[in-house]
């Protein structure tokens, strides 16, 4: 689990409620290349017990602006950090990344199955 990350409980913890976060200001870094790599991320979720926190959710984003790293290998560890923090029933996380060099790519990764 990251240490950005922050939860808090699920106000309706008997229902089974998807929450969608939009993250249109993703930056990471191309590690073959050193140059910036701006992607939107869709989180979508089911919460179980606990929901996570927006302040904390873009800082934690915030914290890969200066990493390099492939979009398969940030998309999940996205998945694998922000399902760690929060346990869901169900998490997507899809990095749609900007067209560069002709070519944009989107990635997705699922954690659970959708009820």
């Amino acid at each position: 689990m990251n240490s950005l990350l922050e939860t808090f409980p699920n106000p309706a913890p008997g229902r089974a409620y998807v929450i969608s976060h939009l993250f249109p200001e993703f930056t990471s870094v191309c590690p073959k290349t050193g140059q910036p790599d701006f992607a939107t991320i869709e989180l979508d979720y089911i919460p179980s017990e606990a929901c996570i926190e927006l302040k904390s959710l873009k800082f934690y984003y915030n914290s890969f602006r200066d990493k390099g790293i492939f979009y398969e290998a940030v998309t999940n560890q996205l998945l694998e950090e922000l399902a760690a923090s929060c346990s869901p029933v169900w998490m997507r996380v899809t990095a749609r990344f900007n067209t560069r060099g002709g070519i944009s790519s989107v990635i997705v990764a699922e954690h659970g199955n959708k009820p």
